[in-house]
Protein backbone atom coordinates (compact mmCIF):
# COMPACT_ATOMS: atom_id res chain seq x y z
CA UNK A 1 0.00 0.00 0.00
CA UNK A 2 1.11 3.53 -1.34
CA UNK A 3 2.89 5.45 1.83
CA UNK A 4 2.60 2.88 4.28
CA UNK A 5 6.01 2.43 5.02
CA UNK A 6 7.68 -0.48 3.36
CA UNK A 7 11.20 0.36 2.71
CA UNK A 8 11.77 1.81 5.75
CA UNK A 9 10.24 -1.58 7.74
CA UNK A 10 12.28 -3.44 5.46
CA UNK A 11 15.67 -1.66 6.76
CA UNK A 12 14.64 -2.27 10.01
CA UNK A 13 13.90 -5.69 9.73
CA UNK A 14 17.29 -5.95 8.05
CA UNK A 15 19.12 -4.87 10.80
CA UNK A 16 16.66 -6.78 13.12
CA UNK A 17 18.13 -10.01 11.12
CA UNK A 18 21.15 -9.38 11.03
CA UNK A 19 21.38 -8.77 15.12
CA UNK A 20 20.11 -12.18 15.14
CA UNK A 21 22.88 -13.48 13.13
CA UNK A 22 21.22 -13.69 9.78
CA UNK A 23 23.26 -12.31 6.46
CA UNK A 24 20.82 -10.61 4.48
CA UNK A 25 20.40 -9.09 1.02
CA UNK A 26 18.06 -6.35 0.22
CA UNK A 27 16.09 -6.59 -3.22
CA UNK A 28 14.98 -3.05 -4.57
CA UNK A 29 11.63 -4.36 -6.00
CA UNK A 30 9.98 -0.90 -6.41
CA UNK A 31 11.02 0.27 -9.65
CA UNK A 32 8.88 2.77 -10.36
CA UNK A 33 10.08 5.65 -8.31
CA UNK A 34 13.84 6.23 -8.18
CA UNK A 35 13.82 7.71 -4.71
CA UNK A 36 12.51 4.02 -3.55
CA UNK A 37 15.59 2.47 -4.62
CA UNK A 38 17.96 5.33 -3.26
CA UNK A 39 15.98 5.17 0.18
CA UNK A 40 16.76 1.16 0.50
CA UNK A 41 20.19 1.62 -0.84
CA UNK A 42 20.74 4.08 1.98
CA UNK A 43 19.27 1.28 4.40
CA UNK A 44 21.76 -1.24 2.54
CA UNK A 45 24.62 1.24 3.21
CA UNK A 46 23.64 1.93 7.07
CA UNK A 47 22.95 -1.90 7.66
CA UNK A 48 26.16 -3.06 5.77
CA UNK A 49 23.70 -5.32 3.39
CA UNK A 50 23.71 -5.83 -0.20
CA UNK A 51 21.14 -4.14 -2.21
CA UNK A 52 20.40 -5.65 -5.85
CA UNK A 53 18.82 -3.19 -8.21
CA UNK A 54 18.74 -2.32 -11.52
CA UNK A 55 17.26 0.91 -13.85
CA UNK A 56 13.85 2.91 -12.27
CA UNK A 57 11.32 1.28 -14.68
CA UNK A 58 12.75 -2.44 -14.89
CA UNK A 59 10.59 -5.23 -14.34
CA UNK A 60 10.17 -5.59 -10.30
CA UNK A 61 9.68 -9.09 -10.93
CA UNK A 62 13.17 -9.93 -12.67
CA UNK A 63 14.89 -7.60 -10.16
CA UNK A 64 13.87 -10.13 -7.44
CA UNK A 65 14.73 -13.19 -9.45
CA UNK A 66 18.19 -11.75 -9.86
CA UNK A 67 17.92 -11.27 -6.36
CA UNK A 68 17.14 -14.67 -5.40
CA UNK A 69 19.77 -16.27 -7.83
CA UNK A 70 22.41 -13.63 -6.49
CA UNK A 71 21.46 -14.56 -2.59
CA UNK A 72 21.42 -18.50 -3.37
CA UNK A 73 24.61 -18.24 -4.56
CA UNK A 74 26.08 -16.13 -1.80
CA UNK A 75 24.09 -18.43 0.73
CA UNK A 76 22.40 -15.57 2.06
CA UNK A 77 20.18 -16.30 4.67
CA UNK A 78 17.45 -14.44 4.02
CA UNK A 79 16.58 -11.86 0.90
CA UNK A 80 14.17 -9.16 1.99
CA UNK A 81 12.28 -7.59 -1.67
CA UNK A 82 10.52 -4.78 -1.78
CA UNK A 83 8.05 -3.69 -3.86
CA UNK A 84 6.27 -0.80 -4.99
CA UNK A 85 2.81 0.25 -3.25
CA UNK A 86 -0.38 -0.21 -4.79
CA UNK A 87 -3.89 0.13 -4.16
CA UNK A 88 -5.43 -3.47 -3.86
CA UNK A 89 -8.27 -2.02 -6.91
CA UNK A 90 -5.60 -1.73 -9.58
CA UNK A 91 -5.15 -4.96 -10.96
CA UNK A 92 -2.31 -4.40 -13.31
CA UNK A 93 -0.08 -3.59 -10.03
CA UNK A 94 -1.93 -7.00 -8.69
CA UNK A 95 -1.11 -8.97 -11.35
CA UNK A 96 2.88 -8.09 -11.15
CA UNK A 97 2.79 -8.99 -7.65
CA UNK A 98 1.43 -12.34 -8.27
CA UNK A 99 4.09 -12.45 -10.98
CA UNK A 100 7.42 -11.66 -8.47
CA UNK A 101 5.52 -14.66 -6.97
CA UNK A 102 5.78 -17.19 -9.72
CA UNK A 103 9.13 -16.43 -10.38
CA UNK A 104 10.41 -16.80 -7.30
CA UNK A 105 8.94 -20.00 -7.28
CA UNK A 106 10.52 -21.26 -10.36
CA UNK A 107 14.20 -20.70 -8.64
CA UNK A 108 13.29 -22.53 -5.47
CA UNK A 109 9.79 -24.00 -4.95
CA UNK A 110 9.27 -23.25 -1.35
CA UNK A 111 9.78 -19.16 -2.09
CA UNK A 112 8.78 -17.32 -0.90
CA UNK A 113 9.11 -18.09 2.44
CA UNK A 114 6.73 -14.98 3.89
CA UNK A 115 5.00 -12.72 2.16
CA UNK A 116 4.80 -9.76 4.58
CA UNK A 117 1.76 -6.64 3.65
CA UNK A 118 2.97 -3.56 5.58
CA UNK A 119 -0.36 -1.59 6.58
CA UNK A 120 -0.29 2.41 8.03
CA UNK A 121 -2.23 1.98 11.39
CA UNK A 122 -3.81 5.51 10.58
CA UNK A 123 -5.54 3.45 7.66
CA UNK A 124 -8.51 2.00 9.88
CA UNK A 125 -11.25 -0.50 8.81
CA UNK A 126 -9.76 0.40 4.51
CA UNK A 127 -6.81 -1.71 6.18
CA UNK A 128 -8.90 -4.76 6.14
CA UNK A 129 -9.97 -4.46 2.80
CA UNK A 130 -6.33 -3.86 1.39
CA UNK A 131 -5.31 -6.92 3.79
CA UNK A 132 -8.30 -9.21 2.37
CA UNK A 133 -7.29 -8.66 -1.61
CA UNK A 134 -3.59 -8.94 -0.80
CA UNK A 135 -3.81 -11.75 0.83
CA UNK A 136 -6.10 -13.36 -1.68
CA UNK A 137 -3.83 -12.68 -4.58
CA UNK A 138 -0.67 -13.33 -3.09
CA UNK A 139 -1.41 -15.22 -0.27
CA UNK A 140 0.18 -12.66 2.53
CA UNK A 141 1.21 -14.99 5.57
CA UNK A 142 1.66 -11.65 7.97
CA UNK A 143 1.02 -8.41 8.49
CA UNK A 144 3.49 -5.39 9.64
CA UNK A 145 1.13 -2.37 11.38
CA UNK A 146 3.43 0.62 10.94
CA UNK A 147 2.77 4.19 12.40
CA UNK A 148 1.45 3.16 15.48
CA UNK A 149 3.62 6.08 17.25
CA UNK A 150 1.07 8.68 15.78
CA UNK A 151 -2.73 9.04 16.60
CA UNK A 152 -3.78 5.73 15.73
CA UNK A 153 -5.25 3.68 18.16
CA UNK A 154 -4.09 0.75 16.54
CA UNK A 155 -7.87 -1.97 17.27
CA UNK A 156 -7.57 -2.56 13.33
CA UNK A 157 -5.08 -4.84 14.60
CA UNK A 158 -7.36 -7.18 15.87
CA UNK A 159 -9.80 -6.82 12.87
CA UNK A 160 -6.95 -7.88 10.51
CA UNK A 161 -5.76 -10.77 12.50
CA UNK A 162 -9.21 -12.52 13.65
CA UNK A 163 -10.92 -11.71 10.10
CA UNK A 164 -8.78 -13.01 7.94
CA UNK A 165 -6.30 -15.57 10.47
CA UNK A 166 -3.43 -13.73 9.84
CA UNK A 167 -0.11 -13.39 12.14
CA UNK A 168 0.93 -9.65 13.13
CA UNK A 169 4.22 -10.48 13.08
CA UNK A 170 5.63 -6.46 13.69
CA UNK A 171 4.94 -3.02 14.50
CA UNK A 172 6.66 0.40 13.92
CA UNK A 173 6.19 2.29 17.18
CA UNK A 174 8.78 5.37 15.80
CA UNK A 175 11.68 6.43 13.51
CA UNK A 176 14.62 4.82 15.26
CA UNK A 177 16.18 1.59 13.75
CA UNK A 178 15.17 0.30 16.15
CA UNK A 179 11.05 0.80 16.78
CA UNK A 180 10.23 -2.13 14.60
CA UNK A 181 9.04 -4.86 17.66
CA UNK A 182 7.84 -8.20 17.38
CA UNK A 183 4.15 -8.15 17.95
CA UNK A 184 3.00 -9.01 21.36
CA UNK A 185 -0.35 -9.28 22.44
CA UNK A 186 -0.33 -9.06 25.53
CA UNK A 187 2.02 -5.77 25.61
CA UNK A 188 -0.12 -4.31 22.86
CA UNK A 189 -3.35 -4.74 24.83
CA UNK A 190 -1.92 -3.69 27.51
CA UNK A 191 -0.74 -0.18 26.09
CA UNK A 192 -4.24 0.20 23.88
CA UNK A 193 -6.19 0.07 26.89
CA UNK A 194 -3.55 2.77 28.51
CA UNK A 195 -3.89 4.53 25.89
CA UNK A 196 -7.67 4.74 26.01
CA UNK A 197 -7.77 5.81 29.32
CA UNK A 198 -5.99 8.99 28.70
Amino acid sequence: VNGAGKTTTIGKLAKRLQREGLNVMLAAGDTFRAAAVEQLQVWGERNNVPVVAQQTGADSASVIFDALQSAKSKDVDVLIADTAGRLHNKDNLMEELKKVVRVMSKLDESAPHEILLVLDATMGQNAIAQAEHFKQAVGVSGIAITKLDGTAKGGVVFAISQQLGLPIRFIGVGEQIEDLRPFEAKAFTSALFAQQGE
